[in-house]
């Protein structure tokens, strides 16, 4: 069945428990990075709910520790366990450790962790750009080494989260770390929300023999979430009032994780891959921006352009 057959009955006020009723992930394992805050918790939540077997991967594992033990305190006699293991995307050696670490099969796997509009030009101890690495090169490193354990699960799923910032900016191949052109926080974070997309049209090219599907989403506009943490909230006013930008409507946490949820979990997107979802349906291509951030850059799933962005990643990770 196509796409476009297919009926996609939640929308924009959906929240993830409502797109995981009836949905049974006993015997699954799943991983959900910054799952410390914001809508990584109620991800990790949802799937705990249906049973299956959660990691938490988070920087800070005295945070996650504590969502952890407050999300076992909420969650059903019959869900599945949750654990807690360090994982910061800036530091290659943590992104190693864990996926030498992790053993067996692994069924989801959540990239859904982030940062967005450093408000100055911060670089990785390797000297890449930021938000490109945490967003991207983190994720891309992460999924990679847990190639195997994806690949021997069978069917198993993979979540980008991106966003519609996407729109901001494509992936400047010439430039990805901001040594010629001035940097903007914008720019910077729409690259990277770019490159999600692409490492999930990449994932779907390479790894569909391996029953392996790839899909991006944006959450949504999502107010309680530690992502805009580093973001002056003048410089956000001053942004909007530039661009013209209309903000799209506040959403829940739990409505913002709705989509992850059914990306990483529900029968109606079975065997989709390498596409771009909002409101917990397939996002529609646009070739202009327009003043409301919504849809897909054509960018944003081109072939050629997901092909280069792996060599690249694979030569900037290894």
């Amino acid at each position: 069945m196509s796409v476009s057959q297919r009926h996609f009955r939640f929308g924009a006020q959906t929240t993830a428990a409502e797109v995981i009723e009836g949905v049974d992930l006993h015997g699954r394992r799943a991983v959900v990075t910054g799952a410390s805050s914001g809508i990584g918790v109620e991800t990790a939540r949802a799937l705990a709910t249906a049973g299956a077997e959660v990691t938490l991967a988070v920087r800070d594992t005295g945070a996650g520790t504590r969502v952890a033990a407050r999300l076992a305190a909420q969650l059903p006699p019959a869900a599945g366990a949750l654990t807690v293991t360090r994982l910061d995307l800036a530091d290659r050696s943590t992104v190693a450790a864990f996926t030498v670490g992790w053993s067996g099969p692994l069924h989801i796997l959540v990239a859904n962790a982030g940062v967005m509009a450093l408000p100055a030009l911060t670089r990785t101890p390797d000297g890449r750009e930021a938000q490109f690495a945490v967003n991207h090169l983190g994720h891309f490193a992460l999924a990679t080494g847990l190639h195997r354990a994806l690949a021997a699960a069978g069917g198993a799923r993979v979540i980008a989260v991106s966003s519609s910032g996407h729109l901001l900016s494509p992936v400047v191949f010439d430039d990805l770390d901001y040594r010629f052109r001035p940097y903007d926080p914008w720019t910077s974070y729409g690259q990277s929300k770019t490159a999600n997309i692409l490492f999930a049209v990449g994932a779907a090219q390479r790894w569909a023999t391996d029953g392996i599907t790839a899909n991006a989403l944006m959450p949504g506009n999502i107010g309680d979430t530690s992502l805009a943490r580093h973001l002056d909230p003048q410089q956000l006013a001053s942004f909007i009032q530039d661009t013209g930008l209309a903000l799209p409507p506040e959403k829940t946490v739990a409505q913002g994780a709705a989509t992850s949820v059914l990306l990483a979990t529900s029968p109606t997107v079975e065997g989709i891959t390498g596409r771009y979802f909002e409101d917990c349906a397939p996002a529609a291509v646009v070739t202009e921006r327009a003043e409301a951030l919504a849809g897909v850059a054509p960018y944003a799933l081109d072939p050629d352009n997901a092909a280069r962005l792996w060599t690249v990643s694979e030569q900037l990770v290894h």
